[in-house]
């Protein structure tokens, strides 16, 4: 064994004997004046050549970390020795240690990370050698532990993220260090960055975005390529967006390279994930770099897509799909969109041939790609653009629905592989961490908007219900319903959720009108039927749901009317407190509201209906028509509205009210119920007239009502 080391150490030996003779001062010196001194020799040696893994060991076993540490906490320098000496001696042996991965994650160097810190911020002379020599060894100190599995979190935890910021911001000696050392933490750690030095990080984001501002020469390309990564998960302040879309301008107003433009698509689609458009100025300068940000997005798409056996550049593709999402915000948006109409009509005929691409892409796919994110990507873009259009391009969505339904059915079925896509199509161009709202995990909510609008038009309706689209949305509704029962906290589910399972009823709602006899032969709505049931009861007693609850009610309504021979809806308890939720949704619309001035109340709105009855009505009034076709189905149903006392009510509040306030659609909803409730019981009729119901009919010329109960 040992005479395997000594040809080993003679070769080290003989290769630096100068460091050898140091070393061995070292182990032999007998106080700190003599230890220090040899120290000096030492590192002087390890500076002037490189040393291998062997020697940077043998020089640690000699030292240890008991002098280092003495050194860079000393505040007592000998005499004519600057007290700076001595720290970059012990940040001189650090770093030396530090080249060796197992040293550069010991508790000895981590717990000098706070210390290491202080000195890249420290003041002194900006020409001192030895000082410029101490910052050097500390960033490599610091990049070193940053290398090791866990060392981000200590560098975070030690307060080094400020203190990179601070000496950029600073501009001193090793300020382009800090910056590569707060990328590196930012592209491992940014969520944990931005926790501990939001002020900071922000800080030097407004740096970036003025030099990019002013950049006229290369630079401005590596800052587009910098400043995604320094974009906060949250928000870009709007101190920033002039200097950033100014910068952008000026790249994307020019005749460029692919590699010089790409990074600056890039960018204008992370400040459009984050930002929507609120990064670009209102007039006739926004709306026109909005044109043209939409326009060569479109271009890229074509031009990648089209083209069979072309290499698709994935991350810059999916960043064009972004800023294809904006111009699709913007140009169905209503009241302050940046673009004019004639904009508009252009972009939309753009967006158009792009994503007649996309589908063109997507009919190429086969199952074996079915789960790479740059799909997924692609089928989030096409649900935006089927969520507003679907009239144009309809033979060739027709011709991708089939494929649309397996892939949709596929991730559904391996939930977690498809949230696992949505972040990685979020680490393709977006943003390198976890999506946001508007990148759902699973691709089955991307197309419900679309799906929802096809399901009104024939042909597709026939091709969606063929490829078992029905039955997924069903199981789908019920997983998603799963998430807002009780015993799950529905304060933290994102509003995602809730706006999923009522486009679910909308798509429902669509397919009881065009397609009934699909709801009574497929066993998945009798399924359906059953959870709407049990959930309306609670649903509606709910602060800040009442939306579902009308979508819920009216959906299960329409579906009783189509279902009344099922044994579920034979006065049951759960279908007795379905109607009775239902009854507590239609009757709670509206309330008598005194008027200053005159001695006849009005018919008001509740104050829980009026601010979302634009969103509410035609539910309110499906749903008293779907009410109306179940009284005479279903017996049970008069007796139990009469135990309810609605009818009674509803007379009560005909009767308080002026008729004028009453609009001609509202009299002839509240009749449906009313003379579909007489014809149907006895006891109804009886209960009407002691609630002076002919006089109320007379009142407001409902004729077939005051029929109905003039009649024995």
């Amino acid at each position: 064994m040992a005479s395997d080391c000594e040809p080993a150490l003679n070769q080290a030996e003989s290769r630096n004997p100068t460091l050898e003779r140091y070393l061995g001062a070292l182990r032999e010196a007998k106080n700190d004046s003599e230890q220090f001194a040899a120290l000096l020799l030492v590192t002087k040696a390890v500076k002037a050549g490189d040393i291998d893994a062997k020697t940077r060991r043998r020089i640690f076993d000699a030292v240890g970390f008991t002098f280092p540490n003495r050194l860079l906490t000393t505040k007592e320098a000998p005499d004519g020795c600057p007290d700076h000496v001595l720290r970059a001696l012990g940040v001189a042996l650090l770093a030396c240690f530090c080249s060796d991965p197992e040293l550069a994650s010991h508790p000895q160097v981590l717990n000098k990370i706070p210390i290491l810190s202080t000195f890249l911020t420290a003041r002194g002379d900006p020409d001192d050698a030895a000082r410029r020599s101490m910052i050097d060894d500390t960033y490599q100190c610091l990049t070193a532990v940053a290398g090791t599995p866990r060392g981000p979190r200590h560098l975070i935890a030690g307060g080094t993220v400020s203190a990179l910021c601070q000496a950029y911001l600073g501009h001193g000696y090793g300020f382009d260090q800090a910056l590569a050392l707060l990328v590196g933490l930012l592209a491992a750690a940014e969520t944990q960055c931005w926790k501990e030095a939001e002020p900071d990080l922000l800080a030097v984001l407004r740096g970036l975005s003025e030099d990019f501002q002013r950049a006229e020469d290369a630079s401005k390309f590596e800052l587009c390529q910098l400043l995604p990564l320094f974009l906060p998960p949250t928000t870009v302040p709007p101190e920033c967006h002039r200097d950033l879309q100014a910068g952008l301008a000026r790249i994307l107003g020019s005749k460029l390279s692919s590699w010089q433009r790409n990074p600056a698509l890039k960018l204008a689609a992370r400040l459009a994930h984050a930002c929507g458009s609120d990064w670009i100025p209102v007039g006739s300068s926004g709306s026109k770099f909005l044109a043209l940000l939409v326009n060569l997005a479109c271009v890229e798409v074509r031009l990648a897509l089209e083209e069979t056996g072309t290499e698709v550049k994935e991350d810059v593709v999916t960043a064009c799909y972004a800023l294809m999402e904006l111009g699709i915000q913007e140009c169905t948006r209503c009241e302050q969109s940046l673009l004019k109409e004639p904009q508009k009509v252009q972009l939309v005929s753009i967006m158009k041939e792009a994503i007649g691409a996309v589908i063109h892409y997507l009919l190429q796919v086969g199952p074996e790609k079915q789960k790479e994110p740059f799909v997924f990507a692609s089928v989030r873009i096409l649900g935006a653009w089927l969520a507003e259009e679907t009239s144009s391009l309809r033979k060739e969505v027709c011709q991708l629905l089939p494929f649309l339904v397996r892939y949709a059915k596929t991730l559904y079925e391996e939930a977690e592989e498809a949230s696992d896509i949505s972040q990685q199509v979020a680490n393709l161009a977006i943003s390198p961490t976890t999506p946001g709202p508007s990148w759902p995990g699973d691709a089955l909510r991307l197309l419900l908007p679309g799906w929802c609008h096809l399901t009104v038009e024939d042909g597709p309706r026939e091709i969606l219900i063929k490829e078992g689209a029905p039955s997924l949305l069903c199981k789908y509704f019920l997983q998603q319903w799963e998430l807002t029962s009780p015993g799950h906290d529905t304060s933290v589910l994102p509003d995602s959720v809730e706006i999923g399972l009522q486009t679910c009823c909308h798509i429902f709602l669509n397919l009881v009108v065009t397609a009934p006899g699909l709801i009574k032969r497929d066993a998945c709505f009798t399924s359906l039927m059953n959870t709407l049931m049990t959930s309306l009861p609670s649903l509606v007693q709910q602060q800040g749901r009442l939306l579902l609850a009308a979508n819920v009610a009216t959906l299960g309504l329409l579906m009783a009317r189509l279902l009344s021979t099922s044994p579920a809806l034979q006065g049951t308890p759960a279908s007795r407190g379905f109607f009775a939720a239902a009854i507590l949704f239609l009757s709670q619309s509206h309330v008598a509201r005194a008027t200053p001035g005159s001695d006849q109340a009005v018919l008001a709105l509740s104050p829980d209906y009026e601010g979302i009855w634009a969103d509410l009505q035609e539910l309110w009034f499906l749903g008293m028509q779907a009410f109306t076709g179940c009284v005479p189905l279903l017996p049970w149903l008069a007796p139990a509205a009469l135990r309810s006392r609605w009818p009674q009510e509803l007379l009560q509040l005909l009767g308080s009210v002026s008729p004028n306030s009453v609009k001609p659609e509202m009299v002839a909803a509240y009749q449906g119920v009313l003379v579909e409730l007489a014809r149907a019981n006895r006891l109804c009729r009886e209960a009407m007239r002691l609630q002076a119901g002919e006089e109320t009919a007379s009142h407001y010329r409902m004729a077939a009502l005051e029929q109905c109960l003039s009649e024995p």
